[in-house]
């Protein structure tokens, strides 16, 4: 399948989530709303907070995530090597795009009734990263030094990925003193940047690019 159809039927998905029934609705909604020119924004149920609300570095640092990612797909259809890398790559690359939506609208909810409209989470879909992350390793030969982000245009994008999950999860960490936060968020996003580092591995591996070591002078 390619992955333009791949991608179409996942922005589909999303645009089915329960938080869209407005946007379905109203298919001329203005993109711009003018009440955020002071600084300020909304979260799902009308609270409204100032951007740089832990919230919403939060999932605007997993919006930049998830952008990268869809650069990284891109990358890997348009530069011809869609056909050496196993298509469990990009399913799963997608599947993550889409629990990252997922995880945002959460994030983007701080009382219960809001978080009713939204789509559960997948408790399996860790271990399926985990499972994902051990398949690859399997194939891949033993790190014996760090190495440097390098490689396949995807592969460097995803290590552009593992910092941007990094950098969510340190966000996540401080809204951690003002409210709890699902352990599968948590859990969730520090295992992405595993992933990504190991896919990225595995992508230049497949491709035929040697890694780059660090090496101290």
């Amino acid at each position: 399948m390619a992955l333009p159809n791949k991608l179409a039927q996942a922005s589909i998905l999303v645009y089915q989530l329960p938080f869209h029934k407005e946007l379905r609705q109203n298919k001329f909604m203005k993109i711009y709303t003018k009440t955020g020119d002071k600084g300020e924004s909304s979260l799902f149920g009308g609270t409204r907070v100032p951007k740089n609300h832990w919230r919403l570095e939060v999932y605007g640092t997993l919006d930049e995530l998830n952008s990268h990612l869809g650069k990284a797909l891109s990358e890997l259809q348009h530069t011809g090597l869609n056909n050496k890398i196993p298509l469990f790559v990009e399913i799963q690359l997608i599947k993550c795009q889409e629990t990252i939506f997922t995880i945002s609208s959460h994030l983007a909810s701080e009382n219960d009734k809001a978080k009713l409209r939204l789509p559960d989470f997948d408790h399996n879909l860790v271990t399926e990263l985990e499972n994902a992350i051990d398949h690859m390793n399997e194939s891949l030969p033993p790190l014996t030094s760090f190495i440097l982000p390098s490689g396949h245009l995807a592969a460097c994008t995803l290590h552009i990925c593992r910092t941007i999950a990094r950098r969510a999860e340190r966000r996540l960490v401080t809204g951690l003193k003002e409210t709890n936060i699902p352990d599968f968020i948590l859990v969730y996003i520090n295992r992405l940047s595993d992933y990504f580092f190991v896919t990225s591995r595995f992508i230049n591996f497949q491709a035929g690019v040697k890694e780059t070591p660090w090496t101290t002078k």
